[in-house]
């Protein structure tokens, strides 16, 4: 019997089933079946289908998240507070929706902090079930990395042993024990040292086995670290500086998010439905939790911090102007901060997590008129993400793109690497169920799976199926090869999320400073991650 046509919007169950087999050919066979492997759709994943009534594009004004204030600063760091609750709010016109959220919004407040300079985050957890915060792409002691285990429990959770508790079943099966974890009620304290370079973080959930959908119903928030040289640097700023969080959502008739846990309550058991093991994409394109937003600014340079924080999709970003010219897309910064020299594009990929710091010209664009945001990889309405209206000319614009960003990047060899690692990233069987796996086994947090000595540089060279954003706590790295090539434009600088694409393997090198501790790697595919794979990785 045949096997079922791909579709491109996500992988039948039985194509599921057999990416264990088709990576064990991968591994023997090679480029040939790396080939074939990267037919595969544009994205990894299956639709959700909206059944509220949606706003047709660029109505709906672009909110800017607001900047949270410390309650106290001092000499040695600033101190904020962040209640999350649940809250309602319009996202579609005339529509309310439940969402879990940050402070009250979604996204969250942004933290704008110096380089340098700590922040305390104490979080207050008012939501109806255990949460845990992680900094993405942090350099963040152990203690306050939000590791999954790590719990704050709301008052009303019941008091149980923090090796054994409700809502960390695990996707191996029965209590997921973890002798190390650190839980506390109601407040934890995060302090984030900032000792980076500037660049756009996030904050987000991240839970034991409920990532996903705790994202997905509104737990992220941006994170900004600045530097003095940066700002010295002449590029756009103030009201032509736009972060723009973008995500994927579907919705109910009545203005509710759509998502298919298999406990709704998020509280016992961890997943989602069938078809969605592959990821879950919405038909909804928010930027700044609004649907396709426009942005009324003036023909000017714009600096534009772009964070995908979808669970699932994958964009190629354009800006086009009404008469179809596309705009160049000038790339002078990447997850972990500034490149050394500006590379322009005329599109971009995005995984889940990755960011791009763009700076984007409109001056060409006339007044009245809009430059679109297009995303290459979609259908339909998910082809549109947001707008931009150009309202009229400026006084001045004395901003500028020098030729060097940065020169501060890590200068890494292959012959500085001290050991080279090989990990597969792939579909598997976890206790019986479908799952993801790293190396062929789930995660299990009582479990180490990498130690590497502080200091140490290493080579990983990592392999995938199908889609899946590689992600590394605590340390920035370098791409070297896609694929056996050098790495592609979009590669450029120092990253914290790597985009596999089907049948792909990739180097990175990295070293491993910073602080000892017990961190993670994982896929930022939430739905991936959820679904076991993450694994261990010990400083020491």
């Amino acid at each position: 019997m045949p096997e079922p046509r791909l579709r491109r919007d996500g992988l039948t169950r039985r194509q599921i089933l057999g990416l264990g087999g088709a990576f064990g050919l991968l591994t023997t066979t090679g480029l040939a079946t790396a080939a074939t492997l990267a037919r595969r759709p544009a994205t990894t994943g299956a639709h959700l289908r909206s059944t509220a009534q949606l706003p047709p594009p660029h109505r709906v004004p672009l909110p800017i998240p607001a900047v949270l204030k410390p309650v106290a600063t001092d000499g040695t760091g600033d101190r904020y507070e962040i209640v999350q609750r649940e809250t309602a709010a319009e996202i579609l016109p005339g529509l309310t929706t439940r969402l879990w959220t940050y402070g009250g919004t979604f996204p969250g407040p942004t933290i704008e902090a110096r380089r340098g300079r700590p922040v305390t985050v104490t979080h207050r957890n008012e939501l109806p079930v255990p949460t845990v915060v992680h900094l993405h792409g942090g350099r963040t002691p152990a203690a306050s990395d939000g590791y999954p285990t790590d719990l704050v429990l709301p008052a009303t959770w019941p008091q149980t042993p923090a090796h054994s508790m409700p809502g960390m079943d695990g996707m191996s099966g029965g209590a997921m024990a973890d002798p190390r974890a650190v839980t506390s009620r109601l407040t934890r304290d995060y302090t984030f040292p900032n000792d980076q370079r500037p660049t756009l973080l996030w904050y987000h959930d991240h839970r034991m086995d409920f990532t996903a959908p705790a994202i997905w119903r509104g737990l992220a928030g941006l994170h900004i670290v600045r530097d003095d040289a940066e700002d010295a640097l002449g590029l756009p700023a103030g009201p032509r500086e736009i972060p723009l969080m973008i995500a994927d959502r579907a919705f109910t008739a009545d203005g509710a998010l759509t998502y298919p846990s298999l406990d709704p309550t998020l509280r016992e058991r961890p997943g989602v439905t069938e078809p969605h093991l592959a990821g879950v994409l919405g038909d909804v394109i928010l930027v700044n939790g609004a649907p396709w937003p426009v942005h009324e600014t003036d023909a000017a340079r714009h600096r534009l911090r772009l964070l995908n924080a979808s669970n699932a999709r994958h964009y190629e970003l354009e800006a086009r102007t009404e008469d179809g010219r596309r705009l160049d897309l000038v790339r002078i910064g990447s997850d972990q901060g500034l490149l050394t020299a500006p590379v322009t594009h005329r599109s971009l990929p995005l995984a889940p997590a990755e960011r791009h710091d763009l700076v984007v010209d409109f001056t060409t664009a006339p007044v009245g008129s809009l430059v679109r945001l297009v995303n290459r990889l979609g259908t339909g309405r998910t082809r549109d993400v947001m707008a931009f209206r150009i309202t009229r000319r400026p006084a001045a614009d004395d901003s500028r793109i020098p030729p060097t960003l940065s020169t501060d990047l890590p200068d890494w060899h292959r012959q500085d690497a001290v050991r080279t690692r090989d990990f597969a990233f792939r579909a598997g069987r976890t206790n019986g169920g479908h799952g993801w796996l790293i190396g062929g086994r789930p995660f299990d947090p009582a479990r180490t799976d990498v130690t590497v000595p502080l200091g140490d540089t290493e080579i990983w060279r990592l392999i995938a199926d199908v889609h899946h954003p590689v992600h590394l706590h605590l340390v920035g790295f370098r791409i070297l090869s896609r694929a056996g090539k050098p790495p592609l434009p979009h590669d450029a600088g120092l990253k914290d999320t790597v985009s596999l694409r089907p049948g792909e393997s990739v180097e990175i090198i990295t070293r491993f400073d910073g602080y000892r501790g017990r961190y993670l790697f994982h896929c930022h595919n939430a739905e991936h991650e959820d679904m076991g794979m993450m694994a261990n990785l010990e400083v020491v």
